[in-house]
């Protein structure tokens, strides 16, 4: 932005700052607005996130349940074999991009069905533990993405709340400042200007005629 440092003198230096003060209020007010659907943006993840976290620790609490009935009801041989197989998942996030902000939007997980060689679980709740266990990972990858998505908003509120400080507080009273000693500085420039005119008028008029 223009100092008063770098600006000339006179009328010139006058408009600069004028120019400077009304690009620094206009982008204050853009950022204000910006600010405003951030902050209500930034809200609504953290509900979100707020969400999915209570989801995942209820699924999470449910399969655990599910888990220790089958470990009561075949032991851990019946566990050891049900978890055999079971492959690894596979999470795809899906990323998206808002009032200038990246962040992650949605989570999909694969998880790789059961080998037919393999053998399935030897009870029901076993099989209930695996279902669960299923849905609280895809909760979890949606926590996930819900978590990093407002704390990305986040970031990027405080960040524009920081350069809407930095024009409100510093720079536009210091253009302000600037631009009423350049109108003060002009106006009595301009008004010793015509003191001096009017002292040469008057000298004139005083002349002998030869």
């Amino acid at each position: 932005m223009t100092s008063d440092r770098r600006a000339p003198p006179g009328r010139a230096g006058r408009l600069r700052l004028r120019r400077s003060l009304d690009v620094a209020e206009r982008g204050a007010d853009l950022l204000e607005r910006k600010l405003r659907i951030l902050s209500s943006e930034h809200q609504r993840l953290l509900h979100a996130e707020e969400s999915a976290d209570r989801a995942r620790r209820d699924l999470l609490s449910e399969a655990e349940t599910w888990l220790l009935r089958g470990l009561l009801l075949g032991g851990e041989q019946a566990l050891d074999a049900a978890v055999a197989g079971i492959g690894p998942a596979e999470v795809t996030v899906r990323w998206t991009s808002s009032m200038g902000v990246r962040r992650p939007a949605a989570a999909s997980v694969a998880v790789r069905a059961r080998p037919r060689t393999s053998a399935a679980p030897t009870n029901t709740a076993l099989v209930h533990a695996e279902a669960v266990y299923g849905r609280a990972l895809r909760a979890a990858a949606e926590y996930a993405v819900a978590h990093d998505a407002a704390e990305l908003m986040g970031a990027e509120v405080i960040s524009t709340r920081h350069r809407v400080r930095a024009l409100r507080r510093h720079w536009i009273p210091r253009l302000r400042e600037a631009l009423d000693r350049a109108d003060l500085a002009l106006e009595q420039a301009e008004h010793e200007d015509g003191v001096r005119r009017r002292w040469a008028a008057r000298s004139a008029g005083r002349r002998p005629l030869r």
